[in-house]
Parts: C-alpha cells; sequence; structure tokens
C-alpha cells in the first residue's frame, strides 16, 4: 500500500480490510510516501500492534509506482498484490484471487465501483486524454495479484495508466488474463483522488 497524504480514517479503513481477510498468511508493506499531513505518527501508532503481519516504511516523495517497487523489494510472499490507501478489500478478497491464480501469472480483475455520479465510473483514457472509458475496461493498479516473478521482473513507471502500461508488458512475458471478480471495493466518490483531479480536466462522452 503506498500513502500520500490519504487521510487516516480512510487508510485505516483499508488496512482493516486486509486485516479482516478470511485468508490470514499475508504480510502488508505500507510505504508512505513523503506525506505531509502528519498521518505517519497514525499509521505508526496503529499499526505497532500488528508488528508480526504488517511493515512501515517512508521515503520522500517519489511516485506510487516507485513506492509499489521499493514494497516489492522489501516482500517476502509468493504472491503480491496492491492496495490504494483510500480503498478496501471484500473479505474473501485475497482467498479468489488465490483460487484464480493457479492457471495464470497475473490477474486483474473488475471492481464494485462505489460512485457519487454516474460520471465517476469513467476515467481519461490513457491514449487520448479528452475521452473517457468506464472503469470495467480498464486495468486498475490494486487489482492485479501475481506472481512475484512477474513484479520483480516489471517495475511499474513512474506514469499516468502505470497500471496498464504494467499489464500489457506482462502479457508479452506471461500468462495473464482479467477476470470479473468484484471483490476490490473501488471509492470513486473521493474528489481528492488522482484520478478525480486528471478527470475533471477531461471531456465527458458517453
Amino acid at each position: 500500500m503506498s500513502v500520500y497524504n490519504c487521510p487516516f480514517h480512510l487508510i485505516k479503513r483499508a488496512i482493516d480490510s486486509v486485516l479482516n481477510q478470511d485468508f490470514q498468511n499475508f504480510e502488508l508493506i505500507i510505504i508512505d510516501d513523503g506525506s505531509n499531513n502528519d498521518t505517519q505518527h497514525q499509521i505508526l501508532n496503529y499499526t505497532i500492534q500488528y508488528e508480526d503481519k504488517i511493515t512501515y516504511m517512508r521515503h520522500k516523495n517519489r511516485s506510487q509506482s516507485e513506492s509499489i517497487n521499493r514494497g516489492i523489494l522489501f516482500s517476502n510472499g509468493e504472491y503480491i498484490t496492491v492496495i490504494d490507501a483510500d480503498d478496501e478489500y471484500k473479505p474473501n478478497h485475497l482467498s479468489k484471487c488465490l483460487a484464480e491464480i493457479k492457471t495464470y501469472d497475473l490477474i486483474a480483475s473488475t471492481t464494485e465501483t462505489i460512485v457519487k455520479n454516474e460520471s465517476d465510473y469513467y476515467v481519461p483514457d490513457r491514449f487520448d486524454n479528452n475521452q473517457v472509458i468506464h472503469v470495467d475496461d480498464c486495468v486498475l493498479f490494486a487489482t492485479l495479484f501475481g506472481k512475484k516473478e512477474v513484479f520483480k521482473r516489471l517495475n511499474f513507471e513512474k506514469m499516468y495508466a502505470a497500471d496498464a502500461h504494467f499489464y500489457e508488458r506482462a502479457e508479452q512475458q506471461f500468462f495473464v488474463k482479467k477476470l470479473d471478480l468484484r471483490t476490490y471495493i473501488y471509492y470513486r466518490n473521493n474528489q481528492d483522488s488522482l484520478t478525480a483531479k486528471t478527470k475533471t480536466n477531461s471531456t465527458i462522452e458517453n
């Protein structure tokens, strides 16, 4: 989980959703990407009680991609996945992904998307930011779940749609699939999110 200036109550919701999984053999690595809103003390004070499952680290602001890359370097698990600091997992998210990954090297999935307005289902098209596409047609960072080998060989690049770019490169070397799981809860009703801010500069066309 990469964290940057996200309100602590949202970070806690994300952490708790990981802790409440029906599959418990995991490690959660939280990388604070140089937040300056003083959440680091709240995160540390909360996670210190879960030191057997959670590692917290911090560096100066670099980007979500570089933060996740660093987390991958410190990971010990056979599989790797991501969660955004303002989203959450359904309780069966990890177990469902593990059941599906047996025949693939990397999967992505659709989400249960929480919106305020119908237009929130749409994000800027990475090939033309004046156009938009439905989130179900995107590859989303936090729904990626795969073998550690995939993530170690293919770093995330610092760019818009780094998730889709990563997935496309993985397709050339690994067995990948996008599935309709909807066990990841994606909050698109947060107007302070990066995609929401980008979307305000785009033309909505359906």
